[in-house]
């Protein structure tokens, strides 16, 4: 047989599964398909649930209601003329109960060759059995779906966690948790979309492939269009093209956006990941702290039920008026522990920063040194939520320059749990300022550094046309979900996180 060729080609034939193939041709010998699709469901688990948890004995024996249930099998016990079995969908799981004077013998027979795995349909009215639990009990069975591998053990489950990501599909079947969080996951998406739309912004979509990639330092993606013959890039950040908008009179927009970045993968990075941009006409970056903290209140208690969420052991308090405030300087010095004549002084500061086991490029700039002190003796501190705000304008070339200090711009990055969850500044909306920084980009980017921003002639073009004072900002939507599930890597919070092929 072709599946058991092909399953003993690749090593992976076994007593279990050749036993499930056995039975499959036994079954379709008694005529009986595989896989129909002509089963009409008319109730979910949950539907049954709500509705008949309270019933009493008298009610359910006096009731004739029946119901058209489907589901995956992920239970099975037979004591020979009854057998129970669980079946779960979407909405819930439920208990089973099969007797062959019920079913008849012959259609009993060909029901016991089910196994834990197969999809079924099944039609019956509800009743409890001496142990109190609701069951349905079966008039009429069908299978839907035949399961040619085994799940993994009830008790065991998929342990090896590069299984559970690769097999993902048998992980939401095994792991309640699995399926609890991507339901947060949309959960947490649809609310944002809530928060947004009540306030008046409007979704709209950008490029993903692009000519020139720009909105964040990041290196891109490459790939190429045959037809026009043209090198383009895969979207690091839509922020270019959602403050172009700004310019043609769309007031607040956002884009809930596929970004990909050509880095590392680790428990926080991935690189292709989702992020929630929008930008706000006649803003500044302080009302973007006041909307965060309100975002993220309402996401907590939306999903957990509290504004004070755990997250690996520690309670994090996303209450409105709990979050610290703190400038990016400041920080070095109380959290970091290093003095202004260290952080202020390019040769200190640049010994500190090799001291720390960090590497310095030739000619990088104090900001930038600055910045990589903030990594490493700063950021991991910051448990509960810190805005971290006005940034050395070195690494902030899309951000607004402070009025008063001209070094720095008024540009926040958020932080918790020892991580970045968002940043966010007042916009930079002067043409000649925006060029000098991107020729500053450019300079860098010559000198090696491959994450330093394009040139963007026409985002400078758009800009002199006038863009309105205005204030933007970016939550990585896969830590949020991290926080709000108390999930360690964000592998758990993206249903296929890449990772390497398998091995042969």
């Amino acid at each position: 047989m072709p599946m058991l060729e092909a399953l003993q080609a690749k090593d992976e034939l076994n007593s279990v599964i050749k036993t499930r193939v056995e039975k499959a041709c036994g079954l379709m010998d008694d005529n009986v398909h595989l896989y129909p699709n002509d089963f009409k469901r008319d109730t979910e688990v949950k539907s049954i649930l709500d509705q008949l948890s309270e019933a009493d004995d008298e009610t359910l024996g006096a009731s004739e209601q029946t119901f058209a249930i489907a589901g995956r099998v992920v239970s099975y016990r037979s004591f020979g003329k009854v057998t129970f079995f669980n079946l779960k969908d979407r909405s819930a799981k439920i208990q089973v109960y099969a007797a062959r004077d019920e079913l008849g013998t012959e259609e009993y027979q060909r029901f016991k060759k089910t196994d834990i795995g197969d999809i079924v349909g099944v039609t019956g009215g509800v009743f409890r059995t001496k142990t109190g639990e609701l069951t349905v009990k079966t008039k009429a069975f069908k299978l839907i779906t035949k399961s040619m591998r085994p799940l993994p053990e009830k008790y065991h489950g998929l342990k090896d966690v590069e299984t559970r990501y690769r097999q993902r599909y048998v992980d939401l079947i095994v792991t309640p948790r699995t399926m609890e969080i991507f339901k947060a996951r949309t959960t947490i998406v649809r609310e944002l979309r809530d928060i947004l739309d009540e306030k008046g912004f409007m979704e709209v979509e950008t490029p993903m492939l692009q000519a020139i990639p720009g909105g964040a330092t990041a290196k891109p993606f490459e790939t190429h269009h045959n037809a026009l013959d043209m090198k383009l890039y895969m979207r690091i950040a839509p922020e270019l093209y959602l403050k172009r908008l700004l310019v043609g009179g769309f007031e607040r927009v956002y884009e809930i956006n596929r970004n990909f970045r050509n880095e590392g993968t680790s428990t926080q990075h991935n690189p292709e990941f989702t992020m929630l941009e929008f930008y706000w006409a006649y803003a500044n970056f302080e009302n973007l702290m006041d909307l965060t903290e309100e975002m993220f209140s309402r996401l907590a208690k939306k999903v957990t039920g509290s504004t004070v969420v755990p997250y690996q052991g520690e309670q994090i308090d996303l209450s409105i008026g709990a979050w610290t405030r703190m400038p990016f300087h400041e920080s070095l010095e109380k959290i970091g522990g290093v003095s202004p004549d260290v952080y202020t002084d390019y040769e200190k500061c640049r010994d500190l920063v090799k001291e720390k086991g960090e590497k310095v490029v030739e000619d990088e700039k104090l900001g930038k040194l600055q910045a990589k002190l903030f990594d490493m003796l700063v950021e991991p501190k910051l448990v509960q939520p810190h805005f971290i705000y006005h940034y050395p304008t070195d690494i902030s070339p899309l951000s607004r320059r402070n009025e008063d200090n001209p070094d720095i711009t008024d540009r926040f990055e958020l932080f918790m749990t020892g991580r970045e969850l968002a940043n966010a500044f007042s916009e930079l909306n002067d043409p000649v300022d925006q060029r000098g920084r991107f020729e500053i980009q450019v300079e860098e980017k010559e000198a090696g550094d491959e994450e330093a921003h394009f040139m963007d002639e026409d985002y400078v073009r758009a800009l002199e046309y006038g863009m309105p004072p205005a204030a933007g900002q970016g939550i990585g939507i896969d830590r949020l979900v991290m926080l709000l599930t108390d999930s360690a890597s964000i592998r758990e919070v993206i249903l296929f996180p890449l990772l390497r092929p398998e091995a042969g």
